[in-house]
């Protein structure tokens, strides 16, 4: 609604006033009126300072007006509400979300904590409703160990107001903005998103953090292409090969060991789509993506006998 206020006024000089434009929309029936309030929530506080708590969260939605829908992946700060991501992806996944989280880190710096939704890239939950456990790391929890940023689950969708609201005002305004510019392509709707819509938004929603300054440190680590990527701990066969995804990997002799069988290697799937594999400090191979070895047909069980009496 606000948006279609400020088009208003921006795009064809009309000045009416928010309040008037909202009654006459509603009165013939184009813009539904809200519920009234529920039960009365008391708002968190926000962080001081930014860099302290990040929001991440993915909303499904079918952003183009058609039958297609993705997810919108948003990295927003808590003590401000300034968007440092926003992306649309095919899902929500490991690798989606790795990304986003790399590139807020070299474009802001590391931060303190991330807060999130409890699904399954974030964190493993034992038993359907009940807390998370810490104790057993998924990929992003991995990574953000090893760089020393605490995560943080949310139990309620409540307990994720900011990015819910954040989430409504992506919905009433994107759609919009990619119908008026004819934009039907995912390409060219993160183009959008990268140089108009992500500013414009700071711009209008961002607030001042409570205290002056910044939680972000500078991230000097020159190792992020390998904390990013999903790791698989193998063991290495006699033949010197090692099997992941119905491929086989064979490593190549050594100068200073003749052979690795039996020990163990951690290959990592890039998010560029290569492959390396490491043994301790050493990397022993890397595939580019059009590289890899082909995956081998799984295997179909024998079948089983005809059973019953012929007739």
């Amino acid at each position: 609604m606000q948006h279609f206020h400020e088009k208003l006024r921006d795009l064809h000089g009309i000045h009416l006033s928010y309040t008037w434009v909202k009654a006459a929309l509603q009165t013939a029936g184009l813009v539904k009126r809200r519920k009234k309030p529920g039960s009365h929530r008391k708002r968190r506080p926000r962080r001081p300072l930014p860099g302290m708590m990040l929001h991440i969260d993915g909303s499904e939605h079918h952003w183009f007006g058609d039958e297609r829908s993705y997810e919108l992946i948003v990295v927003m700060d808590d003590a401000t509400s300034e968007i440092y991501y926003a992306q649309l992806v095919e899902a929500e996944s490991t690798r989606t979300v790795m990304a986003a989280l790399r590139e807020v880190i070299e474009t802001q710096g590391l931060f303190c904590s991330l807060y999130s939704d409890r699904a399954g890239h974030f964190f493993v939950t034992p038993k359907h409703g009940e807390r998370v456990d810490p104790s057993r790391p998924t990929q992003v929890g991995r990574a953000l160990q090893e760089l020393g940023v605490k995560m943080i689950a949310a139990y309620s969708p409540q307990a994720r107001g900011r990015s819910e609201r954040n989430f409504g005002t992506w919905q009433g305004r994107l759609p919009q903005e990619l119908r008026l510019r004819g934009i039907k392509d995912l390409t060219q709707a993160n183009e959008l998103l990268r140089n108009q819509c992500i500013p414009e938004f700071n711009s209008r929603f961002t607030v001042s953090a409570p205290q002056k300054g910044s939680a972000f440190v500078r991230a000097r680590r020159k190792d992020l292409d390998w904390i990013f990527s999903v790791q698989h701990e193998r063991t290495i066969n006699n033949d010197n090969t090692l099997t992941l995804e119905n491929r086989v990997f064979q490593l190549d002799k050594t100068r200073w060991r003749n052979t690795l069988a039996g020990q163990t290697v951690i290959v990592h799937e890039h998010l560029d789509g290569r492959m390396s594999i490491r043994y301790g400090p050493h990397i022993m191979a890397t595939y580019a993506a059009d590289q890899l070895p082909p995956q081998a047909e799984k295997r179909r069980g024998t079948p089983r006998p005809p059973t019953g009496r012929a007739a």
